[in-house]
């Protein structure tokens, strides 16, 4: 007998980090939200100094080019990074597109740290809007997203400083800024 129709995936987010190699610097987890369901997937970043006459170029695949070219501004003005001297390509892994603000934080820390060449932590997971100031914003459903990250084995989260208290085994961590996460991760600013 055949079957036909739509089946379910059953742990799509595990789907999705089956090939993750960790200890790559510009790799980060976000766990984010399709529809009402959590789901972790995988930003990479990469980028390329530019000779100063060129200009860098900016690509995004699954990711709305305008918000990271705004966070790339962002970056620029509030941490002091070289993100005008370097082409920036930023990608989610497995296809899937990411449009909800909460992947910011996530993606911000993806690009210091292709930047800087120092990878982030494999068991950290991030999420939270970044506002213009710099400063990072809460997003809904943090206790879903954190119970879906602790399930797969990550153990350290940052999370906006607004962020209700959630039970459970992961440490998290509540930042107000991105200085803040980076001083968090131990990670430096890169230098122009």
């Amino acid at each position: 007998m055949v079957e036909s129709g739509l089946r379910g995936v059953p742990d799509p987010s595990a789907l999705f980090l089956a090939d993750r190699q960790t200890g790559v610097a510009g790799s980060v987890v976000v766990p984010t939200l399709e529809g009402q369901r959590p789901l972790m997937v995988e930003l990479q970043v990469l980028t390329n100094k530019v000779k100063p006459d060129i200009p860098a170029r900016r690509s995004a695949q699954g990711l709305d080019p305008g918000r990271l070219a705004m966070l790339l501004a962002v970056l620029g003005q509030r941490v002091k990074a070289p993100v005008s001297q370097h082409e920036v390509y930023a990608s989610v892994v497995g296809g899937v597109k990411l449009s909800e603000p909460g992947t910011d934080l996530g993606l911000c820390l993806a690009v210091l740290s292709a930047l800087s060449g120092q990878p982030l932590p494999p068991t950290v997971v991030a999420f939270g809007e970044v506002g213009l100031g710099g400063e990072v914003r809460q997003v809904a459903h943090a206790s879903r997203r954190l119970a879906e990250a602790s399930r797969l084995g990550f153990t350290k989260a940052l999370v906006p400083a607004t962020t209700q208290t959630v039970d459970g085994p992961m440490k998290v961590e509540r930042i107000s800024t991105l200085r803040q996460a980076l001083q968090v991760l131990g990670m430096s600013v890169p230098q122009h």
